[in-house]
């Protein structure tokens, strides 16, 4: 298992992998439509969209939780 300090390298990895694995998905499918390469058009998209979208979510991320942090109040569930 991997120790609990890197969770959010983790999260980012994984968060940033998924996206960047379906936003490139619908993006080569827009550009090159159902083709024969379409697999081999699209993991190259994803791995040049993945090498961007690792270290974007490691820096962004943890400004946006200090935001919402900010827009938001915890509830109050002594109801």
């Amino acid at each position: 298992m991997i120790p609990a300090r890197y969770a959010h390298v983790l999260f980012s990895l994984l968060l940033s992998g998924l996206m960047s694995l379906l936003v490139s998905l619908i993006a080569t499918l827009k550009n090159a439509g159902l083709k024969a390469d379409i697999l081999s058009l699209w993991m190259g998209a994803w791995v040049s969209s993945w090498l961007l979208a690792f270290p974007a979510v490691l820096v962004i991320a943890p400004m946006v939780r200090r935001l919402v942090a900010r827009l938001t109040v915890a509830e109050d569930h002594a109801a």
